[in-house]
């Protein structure tokens, strides 16, 4: 065999295995914005008289996918691509059944315990574009991972649709029948992933650390890694703290759950929609000019929130909210990524996903605390402090003494 049909062999194996990723992704990938717009309302309509933790089992899935990150990692390298994926899929289908069997029972904890396993289930999910990119040769990596984002696409509007015709499925429970069809999502993804080739690497990273690898302690205090941090932490939380608050306030509003629901599916579509080019500005523009864009358009979120309390004010605060989070997340993770040596990738990634994980399920428990002692209003009117703050960390990067120590 020549070396140009092993080249066109490994090419071809590539696209198929990003385009199986990518369906899973859409498939798997709606018990996501089913547990993140359904969630809260649930758990109002779990709850007693006091509504001020309807928001924690939104926070139990932030808290499940922050806790599944480095066991669903162990679990591929283990069993690889196709054995780990399809394990993923079953912690999935566990939780959906988890919170089916809560809601008949009205248990608001188990509800929250439900959707902590969805969230563990999603953490295997997290890994598909990066088992894209893994099994593709250099020039096709990209792409591959374009794939698996337009999977995420697809989601945006599949899991939304599922959420309006079957919420009412199995009344007078009211949303257990969109959390049971977390099971078929499931099953389908399931089917799905078996088509991966049970030899796809579950990784090519070398385990042989280096010599050069710092102290973990010196790595976070660099200037640059500590502001990309903040920024990353900041817009992330934000996102989680007005998303999960907006199908309370849209509600509370006298809006339908269907639109409540239709303004999740815009707000995901916002989130992935622009990664197809959000990389090339990075790469033209820099990553702290695209962090700041994605300030400026959180900015304009709140802005469009606070200005009233119509219908399209909610879905137009909400695309600002997944744009900002676009430009304003990936640039400070590109910043973060040139802030560490490829022998020192684990210890930074986790230590980077603890504090981002753990401060985006803060972020999700305290918006229904918020909401509930101070409405919609004070929910945007402190998305302002946090990015101002986000804007000093950035700034003070062109402070001669801390240019320097970049």
């Amino acid at each position: 065999m020549t070396a140009t049909a092993v080249v066109a062999g490994v090419g071809r194996e590539a696209r198929r295995t990003a385009v199986l990723l990518a369906a899973a992704q859409a498939i798997v990938g709606s018990a996501a914005p089913i547990a993140i717009s359904l969630g809260a309302l649930a758990g109002q309509y779990l709850l007693g008289p006091d509504k001020s933790l309807a928001t924690a089992p939104v926070t139990g899935f932030n808290l499940g996918v922050a806790l599944g990150a480095l066991p669903a990692a162990a679990v591929i390298r283990r069993l690889g691509h196709r054995g780990g994926f399809m394990t993923g899929t079953v912690i999935t289908a566990l939780g959906g059944l988890i919170a089916t069997l809560a809601l008949y029972q009205a248990s608001f904890w188990l509800f929250a315990v439900g959707l902590g396993v969805i969230g563990v289930g999603g953490a295997f999910v997290q890994q598909f574009r990066f088992a894209a990119a893994d099994n593709a040769p250099p020039e096709f990596k990209a792409r591959a991972i374009s794939f698996v984002l337009a999977g995420g696409i697809v989601t945006a509007i599949l899991g939304p649709q599922i959420v309006i015709y079957t919420r009412e499925l199995l009344a007078p429970v009211m949303f257990a029948g969109s959390f049971a069809s977390i099971l078929v999502l499931a099953a389908v993804g399931a089917v799905v992933l078996s088509f991966l080739h049970a030899t796809v690497p579950a990784g090519r990273v070398a385990t042989t650390e280096q010599s050069d690898a710092r102290p973990l302690a010196e790595i976070a205090t660099q200037p640059r890694f500590v502001a990309a941090l903040f920024c990353a932490v900041g817009s992330y939380a934000l996102m989680s703290f007005v998303m999960t608050g907006a199908p309370l306030a849209m509600v509370g509003c006298g809006l339908s759950t269907d639109d409540a629901t239709l303004g999740i599916s815009w707000h995901v579509m916002a989130m992935f929609g622009p990664s197809f080019f959000t990389g090339s500005l990075i790469h033209r523009f820099g990553a702290e000019r695209i962090v700041a864009v994605g300030l400026v358009l959180l900015i304009g979120c709140a802005v469009v929130a606070l200005s009233g309390l119509a219908l399209w004010q909610f879905w137009t605060a909400l695309i600002l909210l997944g744009l900002g989070w676009n430009f304003s997340f990936i640039g400070a993770t590109a910043m973060v990524a040139a802030g560490y040596h490829p022998s020192e990738k684990g210890k930074v990634q986790g230590f980077h996903d603890f504090v981002l994980f753990g401060s985006v399920a803060f972020a999700s428990l305290m918006s229904g605390a918020v909401y509930n002692a101070w409405g919609w209003t004070m929910l945007n009117w402190l998305v302002f402090p946090v990015v101002v703050l986000c804007f000093l960390a950035l700034g003070a990067l062109k402070l001669p003494g801390l240019r320097a120590a970049n």
